[in-house]
């Protein structure tokens, strides 16, 4: 712990602080939680797709095809990766969304097994930077499609979750799947927590262990 009471990870060259993903279905708190953690840590926060793949995504999901959907995905996670590797080296960053929501999201989309899109990103995921934990957050579907119908900022893709018959389910699902592959995994559960309890539940996960 610094001074204020934040946690502190052992530095490595050129890293200073730690890597932190939010994931999660559209509507979950993942914007709100980033902003709570970003106040308490003073970290660098970014989106999955950052820009300028964020104006092009609609574009992109309806004139495209699978395969070639999938390089412009892959195109953004690498520019991602670029983005994270410079801001950290000035402190931490958190990243609402990364490698997990490509791989569930297309697979839902494409109705494809998630092991499918994972082994697509295979041959590059030694250059898309490793998060230090990856917090899937999770609610019942009941309440998420309760918090999707009164989303302000909704989108085609916010939607289509409500609209086509079996998304969300699928998506949930996929997102399950995910995690637990995922060996920096961390299941919260936002049902009820408000994002400061959230908040500290993540930065006690941050602290190093013990002697």
């Amino acid at each position: 712990m610094n001074s204020t009471g934040t946690p502190t990870l052992p530095t490595q060259d050129g890293v200073n602080g730690p890597f932190i993903v939010l994931e999660g279905v559209s509507g979950i708190g993942k914007t709100t939680l980033a902003t709570a953690l970003r106040d308490r840590l003073s970290a660098t926060t970014l989106h999955t797709l950052p820009a300028p793949h964020d104006s092009w995504s609609v574009t992109v999901h309806t004139a495209l095809r699978p395969l070639p959907q999938f390089a412009f995905y892959l195109s953004g996670l690498l520019h991602a990766s670029d983005l994270i590797r410079q801001a950290r080296a000035l402190g931490p960053v958190v990243a609402d969304r990364y490698v997990s929501s490509v791989t569930a999201c297309l697979a839902t989309v494409h109705r494809v097994p998630v092991e499918t899109v994972a082994q697509r990103l295979l041959p590059f995921r030694e250059y898309l930077v490793e998060p230090t934990r990856t917090f899937y957050l999770t609610c019942t579907e009941e309440k998420l499609r309760e918090r999707l119908t009164t989303k302000q900022d909704t989108k085609a893709d916010d939607h289509e979750l409500l609209s086509i018959p079996g998304r969300l389910t699928s998506l949930l699902k996929n997102f399950e799947r995910v995690a637990a592959q995922d060996t920096s995994a961390v299941c919260l559960d936002t049902s009820e927590a408000p994002p400061d309890d959230l908040a500290d539940i993540i930065l006690s996960h941050l602290e190093p262990p013990r002697a």
